[in-house]
């Protein structure tokens, strides 16, 4: 469907192509990321829930955590139902303010993703380097700050990038192989020179990925400088611990955002480039809450002990 402006003709709607050229996958995948999905939001709001509970974890480690979970569950969000519905239902469309803001909120939560890892590893920097000034340095004015900052800059580069993608044409035909709106995805249906949102995209990303990794890289340069002068085995195993979990998820994250960039821009890749954002989108949501939680003994044991009051309660 065409909308006639000025010129200009643009598409008010676009058909995702989805996964619908495996039609015999369509249920198992459905079920799979069904199940991922119920487990992303359990995981993530159990996380925030625990350390809203538990006062040992009124800490801006877990303060940080507890925006990570939110984001995830946002980010997730994003995209899952929109692929649950086109696995099941043969109306795969979206219209173009849909896909514009579906971009817009996914674009949102990656930056500020990447952002907060950068100040989780701060976090960490202080803590391990400087524990006796953690609770002062790291105060609750600071962190509500490095919170908003995160949130704002990652808006503010999203709304960039989204903007210069409405300004280009999209014409006939308007299918989108992909299960959403991806950047690379919607700028292959598009009929004008997208030269312009193409350096606007790229700019953005590269600021933001290498300021994120320049911030995490100085941080834990000092931090195993600083284990390595630690005389203690217990203070080395302490340090160790508070940075295991944090390393794990900016691999995780880091090392997917990478493959995507490496995924070269052909009609033979889009298949890696969907289980790429499968594994962005739908995986690392579930699986940063699991991360965190089965290496903390506060989080487990708060979580143990709602059960058993849980249980407790149904059994009186």
């Amino acid at each position: 469907m065409l909308l006639n402006l000025g010129n200009q003709s643009s598409v008010t709607s676009f058909t995702l192509v989805g996964f619908s050229e495996y039609p015999h996958l369509q249920i198992p995948l459905f079920l799979v990321f069904l199940t991922i999905y119920m487990v992303t939001l359990l995981g993530n709001m159990g996380i925030i829930v625990v350390r809203k509970i538990n006062p040992k974890l009124d800490t801006p480690m877990y303060f940080f955590l507890s925006h990570l979970s939110f984001l995830d569950i946002c980010y997730s969000s994003v995209f899952t139902p929109k692929l649950l519905e086109i696995l099941i239902v043969e109306d795969r469309t979206i219209s173009f303010r849909g896909c514009m803001t579906q971009f817009f909120f996914g674009c949102a939560c990656v930056i500020t993703e990447m952002f907060m890892l950068a100040v989780m590893a701060y976090d960490r920097f202080v803590a391990v380097c400087n524990p006796l000034l953690y609770t002062v340095t790291m105060s609750p004015k600071l962190c509500v700050l490095l919170v908003a900052g995160t949130y704002m800059g990652a808006g503010t580069c999203s709304l960039t990038i989204t903007y210069s993608l409405v300004q280009l044409s999209f014409c006939e035909p308007n299918v989108i192989n992909h299960f959403g709106c991806e950047y690379s995805a919607v700028l292959s249906v598009s009929c004008s020179d997208p030269s312009l949102s193409q350096m606007v995209c790229f700019i953005i990303s590269v600021v933001t990925e290498t300021c994120s990794l320049l911030i995490i890289l100085a941080s834990y340069v000092v931090i195993v400088v600083t284990i390595i002068r630690m005389p203690s085995k217990g203070g080395l195993q302490k340090a160790l611990s508070t940075c295991t979990s944090h390393l794990t998820t900016i691999s995780i994250f880091h090392g997917t955002v990478l493959l995507l960039y490496c995924v070269p821009s052909s009609k033979s890749s889009w298949l890696l480039v969907k289980v790429a954002t499968v594994l962005f989108t739908v995986l690392i949501p579930m699986l940063n809450p699991l991360i965190y939680s089965l290496r903390n003994r506060d989080v487990k044991d708060t979580v143990k002990k709602l059960v058993r009051s849980k249980l407790h309660s149904q059994s009186t």
